[in-house]
């Protein structure tokens, strides 16, 4: 028995989804774009062109927002099901083509993770050759880990650099600073899972 009913195209992970969440997060907090300057650290005029879909952020660049505006992965993806798709299937469950996904230029985003789940997050991260997290390592509170599916990445922590390659694993703390980079010709996909986060969900 089929579990959904499907009329759904998958989107493309160039939607500029990412602005118009964005957007409408900071609207349903009540934000205006000076204050939300202030809190994140981000020029008025990034964040304008990052809503309008102009330009896309960098991981460091979103991170800085998300934790400025207080929000969980699921709103950063505009979490909702697509009001053409009709399903039955339990609320841990998360199927292939309902992923939402997010454009960061170089690097975009598949959430894997169900709704219903607040302290752990799993995605896949599809990274363009030459793709990085932003220019600067990233560092907040998670325990981080990952498997590479396909590629080769260099993957930094603490400053200390590996290259990891297909069926490569790793786990870190990620107060510790932290980025990653596709160093091949090729694109590389990693998935990316994100555990015991405790005041705020971000990647």
């Amino acid at each position: 028995m089929s579990h959904s009913k499907r009329i759904h195209a998958d989107k493309h992970p160039t939607d500029p989804h990412v602005g118009r969440n964005l957007r409408n997060v900071r609207k349903a907090k009540r934000m205006s774009l000076k204050e939300l300057a202030a809190a994140s650290g981000v020029s008025v005029g990034m964040i304008s062109q990052v809503e309008r879909g102009i330009a896309n952020p960098s991981v460091r660049l979103l991170t800085s927002l998300r934790r400025a505006l207080n929000v969980s992965m699921q709103e950063i993806f505009g979490d909702a099901v697509d009001a053409k798709v009709i399903t039955t299937d339990p609320s841990f469950v998360r199927r292939r083509e309902l992923r939402p996904r997010i454009n960061l230029g170089s690097i975009y985003k598949e959430l894997l993770t169900p709704t219903d789940r607040q302290h752990l997050q799993i995605m896949i991260l599809h990274i363009e050759p030459d793709g990085e997290s932003g220019g600067k390592a990233l560092s907040y509170p998670a325990e981080k880990g990952g498997l590479v599916l396909c590629g080769t990445v260099i993957l930094t922590v603490d400053e200390k650099a590996v290259e990891l390659n297909t069926g490569d694993s790793f786990v870190f703390d990620s107060a510790s600073p932290h980025s990653i980079r596709n160093v091949s010709n090729e694109p590389a996909e990693v998935l990316w899972i994100i555990g015991a986060v405790q005041f705020d969900r971000h990647l």
